[in-house]
């Protein structure tokens, strides 16, 4: 059964309801830090942490007439408040409610893109290990070179994996940062104090230094580290498209009751899913272009990066999301066709043992260019002949002078190619849990 996506967490993390209720979350912690300072008086907070609200549709009444979103905001919770309203946003700027709100917003995306990360990974660990020893080829340009096996693949993708997780929690940490510090960012008119405690209320580091907004290299890593990480979906669902071509057909998406693959072949069943995520990719490549551009800024402040980031943040959020589900969902239910492997594997006529006779004939004292040359001819008269490679060697004179019957055979064994998967998985840390 395919799962369907339904955007619940993610799509409510960037709804305007919760971007608004995020900047009054600021100013309520703004408030109280204030009040601690004395600057409030304690009559007055509990009025405002009671009375404080809003209402999306009159937020953007307001805005039509102030063409300005925080004020019109500011407006409305104002008219919930009533008098002491006059003590919200005291020593403020806008960018101080934006940007610290934004930063919430994205930690909480970082935190469910990781639990995507994370299960994802745990598939592909566990294909890893059910198909340790199942062997296919390995391409190089799309040719085949030697055996390797399936599970060496997924524990390829494990580690990739691993590293997005990593890549993406130092964005969790470089995102986590807010910002009270005034116009410009000197403190001249608001206690580093209100800072200090409305980040840490909020669950985020004050930034160091800051001008009137938080510095937009922060925002871009983020864009940056999604991207890579889509880009390595890419790279997954291409390696299920390839493998899923007729002619390999070593994997597969799983084909679902009553699903169909073209409106004129009934026969077909094609990797749409794989498909989609490939093309996603470049959406979000895109996304991370437009936030590197956001980084430099007149003067370190202007207002160029806010109308992109509108799209570009919550859109690669969302979107990297979907991708990771979908793929999830393929993982899940991928189809493993380990007979379509091995007869794959001995297409080439044992040719996948090339360069095993070419070593043993230079521990035989052969010239490398020499057994090279040797081991080259017959490969090429196998693919020609369509005689397999083993038989040709066996009839080749200036090979059988060094080898014998028995060693010929010897070196024609899958088993050779797997003598140090179990040191891979082990140091990739991948070996069975006991």
């Amino acid at each position: 059964m395919i799962e369907r996506y339904t955007l619940p967490e993610m799509g409510r993390i960037w709804s305007e309801e919760n971007r608004l209720q995020k900047w009054l979350e600021v100013e309520i912690y703004a408030c109280e830090a204030q009040a601690r300072l004395g600057n409030i008086p304690g009559k007055d907070l509990e009025i405002i942490k009671k009375r404080a609200n809003f209402n999306v549709e009159r937020i953007k009444e307001i805005e039509a007439e102030t063409h300005h979103d925080v004020i019109a905001f500011l407006t409305n919770v104002a008219e919930y408040v009533g008098d002491s309203s006059k003590y919200i946003h005291l020593g403020m700027t806008s960018s101080d409610v934006l940007d610290t709100a934004l930063a919430v917003q994205l930690k909480e995306s970082c935190d469910l893109l990781l639990d995507k990360l994370h299960e994802l990974r745990d598939i592909f660990k566990k294909l890893a290990r059910k198909h340790k020893f199942t062997l296919m080829v390995g391409r190089t340009h799309g040719i085949h070179g030697e055996p390797v096996t399936f599970g060496l693949k997924m524990a390829l993708w494990t580690k990739e994996a691993e590293r997005g997780i990593a890549r993406l929690e130092r964005a969790k940490e470089t995102v986590s940062t807010g910002k009270i510090s005034g116009a410009v960012g000197t403190f001249a008119n608001i206690d580093p104090y209100v800072e200090e405690y409305v980040c840490e209320k909020m669950g985020l580091t004050p930034a160091p230094v800051s001008t009137q907004i938080v510095q937009r290299d922060r925002h871009a890593e983020y864009l940056t580290v999604l991207s890579l990480i889509a880009c390595s979906l890419e790279k997954w669902a291409t390696e299920i498209r390839n493998l899923q071509r007729t002619e390999i057909l070593e994997v597969e998406e799983r084909f679902a009751r009553g699903q169909k693959g073209s409106s004129a072949m009934p026969h077909k069943k094609n990797p749409i899913i794989a498909e989609r995520v490939t093309g996603l990719a470049r959406n979000l490549r895109g996304n991370a272009i437009a936030g590197l551009e956001n980084i430099a800024l007149w003067h370190e402040r202007d207002l160029t990066h806010s109308s992109v980031e509108r799209i570009i943040l919550p859109d690669s959020s969302i979107l990297l999301d979907y991708m990771l589900f979908k793929f999830i969902n393929i993982m899940k239910d991928l189809v493993v066709h380990e007979k379509n492997m091995k007869r794959n594997l001995e297409k080439t006529l044992g040719l996948v043992f090339s360069q095993r006779v070419m070593l043993a004939l230079v521990e035989k004292g052969v010239l490398r260019e020499t057994a090279y040359s040797w081991v080259q001819r017959n490969a090429l008269k196998a693919w020609e002949s369509g005689i397999s490679f083993k038989e040709l060697i066996l009839k080749d004179a200036d090979i059988t002078r060094y080898l014998q019957e028995a060693e010929i055979d010897l070196i024609f064994n899958y088993d050779y190619h797997l003598k140090n998967i179990d040191f891979i998985f082990r140091r990739a840390g991948i070996e069975e849990e006991v």
